[in-house]
């Protein structure tokens, strides 16, 4: 591979979740012609990521089956029913060497566009430990996470830890613009409906 100017950049999806809530496997939950977590991936594929890791769980023989992970490193996290923090911790010996940034994505929330990617990764600067999209209505996912948090991260425990520690980065971490609200996500069945109505006629 010849040396290039532009960090090394390892995309992280998130798909592990037990879908308590739901009821049933969300990543498996059709929109359009497509289950969830394919648009997830189509959009992680578009984002010019050079590694590409998918973490899954719950009905992760289920999942392998019915969704296209094709360009996709899969880990399995048995410890899913912990919160996310659990699969990032189990993903991070998968990440390349090389790797200089980490931006987690959420299998479960497809309105997210290859052109946020693209803006956090752009916007977060040099030397950043952590950057996040700064929606019309609020910070929301992905999040990219420089090299020097990569060994804090297998430390994280439970499903808001990510947040706590942006939290507690305070002026640290990096806010990037990107228009629009902050996408939705699935974990109940109003979640779901609301998404669906979202998309309009034959979604």
């Amino acid at each position: 591979m010849p040396p290039s100017a532009e960090p090394f950049v390892t995309g992280f999806v998130l798909a592990a979740g037990g879908s308590r809530r739901l009821g049933e496997p969300k990543q498996l939950l059709r929109l359009g012609s497509a289950t969830l977590l394919d648009h997830v991936l189509d959009t992680a594929r578009a984002s010019g990521f050079d590694q590409l890791i998918v973490a899954l769980g719950g009905s992760a023989e289920e999942v392998r089956r019915e969704v296209d992970l094709s360009g996709a490193e899969v880990v399995v996290n048995r410890d899913y029913e912990t919160g996310c923090s659990s699969s990032i911790a189990a993903g991070l010996s998968t990440v390349d060497a090389r790797a200089r940034v980490i931006v987690l994505m959420l299998g479960d929330q497809p309105g997210v566009t290859s052109d946020a990617v693209r803006r956090l990764v752009a916007g977060r600067g040099e030397d950043t430990k952590l950057a996040v999209c700064r929606y019309d209505d609020g910070r929301g996912h992905p999040i990219a996470f420089g090299r020097a948090m990569f060994g804090g991260l297998g430390a994280l425990r439970g499903d808001k830890a990510v947040w706590k520690l942006i939290d507690r980065l305070g002026d640290e971490t990096v806010e990037v613009r990107v228009p629009g609200p902050i996408p939705r996500d699935v974990d109940t069945r109003a979640d779901y409906e609301a998404l669906l109505a979202a998309a309009g006629p034959g979604s």
